[in-house]
């Protein structure tokens, strides 16, 4: 009688109770710190892809650890209908970093969004003067923003609609990139352009140059606010604070997440000035963990961890070290390396899963977007020296895959 693996166990437990909305790649994990993980079988990984970049300060970061534990001795949720000693420390830091007015704090990067849209159709109507209901946000074609019914009724991606209608109106889409189209969409009941600095689930895709700059000119002159999605990208990911800096723009609206408490706790947030946030009055609008203590701690330690460890500027230097590595890779099958920072898309001409299959068995996670770009993303805190070691074995596996 044949035994099962604990791998296997625990893969045969998730799939008989667990609903199959995920397709991940059969490794268990069971700890993790910094760049690798280690699963149930006692066999280590460098791990390339962060959580979809939720710790870029790495795994189980000690200096994060430490303020997520001592909040949580003492207070870990209070809701919004008290204050906590937290929060208003965390809106300062905010502040300080990015330099805008306010912040509104959730947990999710999709409640992120989902606020961000309220916030723009109430200032829409309450200050532009858009007729009730009439309210449009402009939204990239190939973006990719959540899954709540609101975001995928913004989606082009076919599997996400599916089956989940009937979808929220009051939306138009442009082609990504393409400046002209969104000149021509712009209407005057428009209130606001949400867009990826770098479309992430697209598979990496780099706007063209001058684009996020003129975006924001014609916003400017259509009275048109400028929302940049910055969960993935944002928080040193792209080798800048923001993904936007590269264009030097400054939106009305910056959606963040993932990093910002470095995967010890879902907390997302969305930044702008006061006349745009101060639409919002008690009641409009809310979440009962959205700002809770143990996220703001959290979130506070792994803001101080980006700035002390300089892990923005590593991701700018390792970022463009890595892509030169893997562009030295000799193969037919690879189309294109592109990206930012520590943020790699390398783009195949046949399915990149099987590429992510065999990179496993080397020791190296990472994941396939849009069935032929493998995404490289890992941790800010990776090492030449293991950026070294996973070329060598990236470049194993591309040699070998005819």
């Amino acid at each position: 009688m044949n035994t099962l693996t604990k791998t296997q166990e625990y893969i045969a437990l998730e799939d008989k109770f667990g609903a199959h909305n995920y397709h991940p790649l059969d490794v268990v994990v069971s700890k993790a710190e910094g760049c690798w993980v280690t699963d149930v079988e006692g066999k280590k990984y460098l791990d390339c892809l962060a959580a979809y970049s939720a710790v870029n300060q790495g795994h189980c970061h000690p200096k994060i650890m430490e303020a997520f534990i001592e909040q949580a001795k003492r207070v870990t949720l209070t809701s919004r209908a008290f204050r906590n000693d937290q929060l208003p420390l965390l809106y300062k830091d905010l502040h300080d970093l990015t330099g805008y007015d306010m912040a509104l704090p959730m947990n999710s990067g999709a409640e992120a969004v989902e606020t961000a849209v309220k916030a723009a159709r109430k200032w829409g109507y309450t200050v532009k003067g858009i007729p009730s209901d009439k309210c449009e946000i402009i939204c990239a074609s190939d973006n990719f923003h959540g899954r709540t019914v609101t975001i995928i009724s913004f989606s082009t991606e076919k599997q996400y609609r599916d089956g989940f209608g009937p979808l929220t109106p009051g939306f138009s889409i442009v082609k990504y990139g393409d400046i002209a189209d969104l000149k021509a969409k712009i209407t005057p009941n428009t209130a606001a352009f949400l867009v990826e600095s770098i479309q992430g689930e697209a598979g990496i895709i780099v706007p063209p140059d001058g684009y996020l700059r003129e975006a924001a000119r014609l916003c400017k002159e259509h009275n048109v606010l400028l929302i940049c999605d910055e969960i993935q990208s944002g928080l040193g990911r792209s080798g800048k604070l923001f993904a936007f800096e590269y264009e030097g723009i400054r939106p009305d609206m910056v959606i963040i997440g993932k990093a910002l408490a470095g995967g010890f706790y879902p907390v997302s947030a969305v930044l702008s000035s006061t006349e745009i946030l101060g639409v919002f009055k008690p009641g409009d609008h809310g979440s009962t963990f959205g700002g809770n203590p143990l996220a703001a701690a959290a979130a506070r330690a792994s803001l101080k961890v980006l700035v002390e460890e300089k892990l923005i500027e590593r991701s700018f230097e390792l970022g463009n070290y890595f892509m030169e590595q893997l562009r030295a890779i000799k193969s037919s099958h690879i189309v294109q390396v592109r990206g930012r920072g520590l943020w790699i898309g390398f783009v195949l001409d046949i399915k990149a899963r099987p590429y992510c299959e065999a990179l496993m068995n080397e020791g190296i996670l990472c994941k396939e977007t849009h069935d032929n770009v493998i995404r490289f993303a890992p941790p800010l805190t990776i090492t030449k020296e293991e950026i070294d070691w996973a070329c060598e074995r990236i470049k194993k596996v591309v040699e070998s895959i005819k």
